[in-house]
C-alpha cells in the first residue's frame, strides 16, 4: 500500500519531543489498569497477545513479564528500534502499519491502549485496521480498544494550554474541525529552532465503534468507562474501553 505523504503521526511519534511532552504520564495507573483488565479477561498463561501501536514497548514488556507471549507492533521505526533491545523468547517487536494485515488467526488477545486509534484521514483506513484486527484473532479471541470518551473531551475541550517540560515551553491549542477530528496543535522552540506539530484524532463515539466492529465481524461484549473498569457513561466517563470478539462473547 502506498502511504499518503506527511502523515502527522509518523513524523510526530518519531520525534524525541513527543516523548519529552508526554514523559510524565502516570505509568503506575496504566499498569494497574492492565492488571484489572487481566483480572477481567483471565487470559491463560502463555496466551498470544498483540500490543497494537506499542510505542517503545513498555506495556508489552509488562505483559511478557506476566508469562504471556507478546508481540508489539508500531509504525514508529524509532520506537521499535528502542523496544527491540528488550526482546526475549516471549517478547518481540516489529515495525508495522496497522492498516496492513499482520498475522492471521494467530492471537488470543489484541490490545490497543491509550487512544492509539483514529489517526487516519479516511473511514476506509480505520475500517481496514479493525478488519485486520479481526483477521488476526483466533476464533475465540478478544480485542480490547482503549479510547478517550470523545463526547466528554469535546464538552470540556481545553482550548489553550502552556506547558513547560525539560525547559521547553509547549504552546498547545485544541479544537474540533468540521470533519469530526479533535486537533491538538503543539508549537515550541528548542535550541533556536521552531517546531509545529498537530495531532489529529477522529472523535469516534460508541455508535461509531459499533458500526466499525460490525463491519469487521466483531461484536462488542463489554464497555467500561475508566481505568477502574467502571461502567461507561457517555456524559461522565473519561474513557471508552471496549471488549470485542468474533464469537463466544
Amino acid at each position: 500500500m502506498e502511504k499518503p505523504q506527511n502523515e502527522w503521526f509518523q513524523e510526530w511519534f518519531n520525534s524525541p519531543y513527543y516523548h519529552v511532552l508526554y514523559k510524565n504520564r502516570d505509568e503506575e495507573e496504566a499498569k494497574k489498569f492492565i492488571d484489572r483488565l487481566l483480572d477481567e479477561l483471565r487470559p491463560p498463561a502463555g496466551s498470544y497477545i498483540l500490543d497494537l501501536a506499542c510505542g517503545k514497548g513498555r506495556y508489552s514488556r509488562y505483559l511478557a513479564e506476566k508469562g504471556f507471549c507478546v508481540t508489539g507492533i508500531d509504525i514508529s521505526q524509532e520506537s521499535i528500534a528502542f523496544a527491540q533491545q528488550f526482546e526475549n523468547e516471549r517478547l518481540s517487536f516489529f515495525q508495522h502499519d496497522m492498516r496492513l494485515p499482520y498475522r492471521i488467526n494467530y492471537f488470543d488477545y489484541i490490545f490497543n491502549f491509550f487512544t492509539s486509534f483514529g489517526y487516519f484521514e479516511t473511514e476506509r483506513d480505520h475500517l481496514k485496521t479493525v478488519v485486520n484486527i479481526a483477521k488476526g484473532l483466533r476464533p475465540d479471541g478478544k480485542f480490547v480498544l482503549d479510547f478517550f470518551n470523545s463526547q466528554k473531551v469535546i464538552a470540556n475541550l481545553r482550548r489553550n494550554e502552556v506547558k513547560e517540560v525539560n525547559g521547553i515551553v509547549f504552546h498547545i491549542q485544541r479544537s474540533l474541525n468540521e470533519q469530526g477530528y479533535i486537533l491538538k496543535n503543539i508549537q515550541f522552540e528548542d535550541r533556536g529552532q521552531y517546531y509545529d506539530f498537530t495531532e489529529r484524532v477522529r472523535a469516534f463515539n460508541l455508535n461509531d465503534f459499533q458500526y466499525l466492529f460490525g463491519k469487521a465481524g466483531l461484536k462488542i461484549a463489554r464497555t467500561f468507562g475508566d481505568y477502574q473498569l467502571n461502567e461507561f457513561d457517555e456524559k461522565h466517563s473519561g474513557r471508552l474501553i471496549l471488549v470485542g470478539c468474533k464469537s463466544g462473547c
